[in-house]
């Protein structure tokens, strides 16, 4: 058993429960927090280390969504508009994919350990991540992903796609978790939709999909107009969205593990069916800003569970989950500053463990032990400027233990 203790300890449960000289016992999961006062008193004759001045302890932070296929991406592919970033993605995939290598995104996910990462949701849209994944450290539940819209491919698509997720459910373990992910409404074919759903339910996997990304996707699917007409009629030879937002959504229903990525375009009906789905809107602020999307307005979630993820990078310049946290707290100037931070680490910890149906994201007894630590440059003088003093100074931990393994010093 370890014992820890720091000068605050985050729990990130529903109510944002700050211990100040607090104190965790953990094997793989957690078996006590409290005081270190309290376990003095209980643990009496246990060395209990204290992590040293201006100390922090908080639950590991969950990259909901994360692209690692595209981890060679820098200067490639071109931003400022959707559709534009799309063509550039079509034009140079081969390449991008071809550079990433297993030595890249084996790096790129130690790195992500080193910046508080413990758990991600990996989209996976060819299967050239999964040896990455399943030997990473890291938590990982690996969403195969479908995509494809032309009516004489259906087939082969279905095919590739079990061929795939039966390689992902093989290397099934505690820390390797298999999922299913449906690219977007525009992109995959409502047949597909129905089929790979009906996996999902029956194995009780967790779902993941991007909707209502773009004004393009919007205007597409309720329209059969806009920047995605020609993209459509010249490529694919569709003339005519395959389906509407609210039938899409209308799909989704008898999933326990659900989350619709950006959403930045859904309406108020739209969002009504994602909070009766239960669902949790994934939050990549990041790459709605580099794709020059509009900024999702939180303030009309109304209730709806919140997660946080980087997107790939192909659409961003980190998979830092620290960095992604800090700029959304830039980007929200609309919401008191305490009040804000409080919800985005909230979001990056408990919010992901509920899109991804883990026991986690929460530091009380019987979660997962999935614990970072670090050391803010000042004393912080009240508790409630905790959070927004983490997020404007935090960008790497000193531990990071991942089922209570402390996967830094090792």
């Amino acid at each position: 058993m370890k014992f820890l203790y720091a000068d605050w300890l985050l729990t990130c449960n529903n109510e944002f429960t700050i211990i100040q000289n607090g104190a965790i016992a953990f094997e793989e999961t957690i078996l006590d927090i409290g005081t270190i006062d309290d376990f003095r008193n209980k643990y009496a004759n246990e060395d209990i280390e204290y992590l040293g001045k201006n100390s922090v302890i908080m639950p590991g932070l969950i990259n909901t969504h994360v692209h690692l296929e595209f981890s060679a991406n820098k200067t490639t592919l071109q931003y400022g508009n959707f559709v534009k970033w799309l063509f550039s993605v079509i034009e140079h995939r081969e390449e991008v994919i071809e550079k990433a290598t297993k030595e890249l995104i084996d790096s790129e996910l130690k790195k992500m350990i080193a910046n508080g990462t413990t758990t991600i949701g990996a989209i996976s849209s060819y299967g050239f991540d999964l040896d990455s994944c399943v030997q990473s450290a890291l938590n990982v539940v690996y969403f195969t992903e479908i995509l494809g819209s032309k009516p004489d491919m259906i087939d082969t698509l279905f095919v590739d796609f079990q061929e795939k997720l039966k390689s992902a459910i093989s290397q099934s373990s505690k820390k390797f978790l298999p999922a299913i992910a449906i690219h977007s409404p525009y992109s995959t074919h409502p047949f597909l939709i129905r089929e790979v759903l009906k996996i999902a339910k029956e194995s009780n996997m967790p779902v993941s999909a991007h909707f209502q990304e773009s004004k393009a996707e919007n205007d597409w699917l309720n329209y059969s107009h806009g920047e995605f007409e020609s993209f459509f009629k010249n490529m694919l030879d569709q003339k005519t969205s395959l389906t509407k937002p609210n039938d899409f959504l209308d799909q989704f229903k008898n999933i326990d593990n659900l989350s619709f990525t950006h959403c930045v375009e859904a309406n108020k009906k739209e969002l009504q069916q994602i909070k009766e789905l239960g669902a949790t809107i994934t939050h990549c602020p990041n790459s709605n800003r580099l794709l020059n999307n509009t900024l999702l307005n939180i303030s009309y979630l109304n209730d709806i569970p919140l997660a946080m993820g980087t997107d790939g990078l192909s659409s961003n310049n980190t998979l830092n989950m620290f960095e992604e946290i800090k700029n959304a707290f830039f980007m929200h100037t609309n919401l008191d500053t305490n009040q804000l931070a409080t919800k985005l680490l909230t979001a990056a910890t408990q919010g992901g463990a509920k899109a991804l149906g883990l026991n986690t994201g929460i530091l009380s007894k019987g979660f997962d032990a999935d614990i970072i630590s670090f050391n803010l440059p000042d004393k912080c003088n009240n508790k409630d400027d905790l959070a927004t003093a983490i997020i404007l100074h935090t960008t790497q931990t000193k531990r990071t233990y991942i089922k209570g393994t402390d996967e830094l010093n090792k």
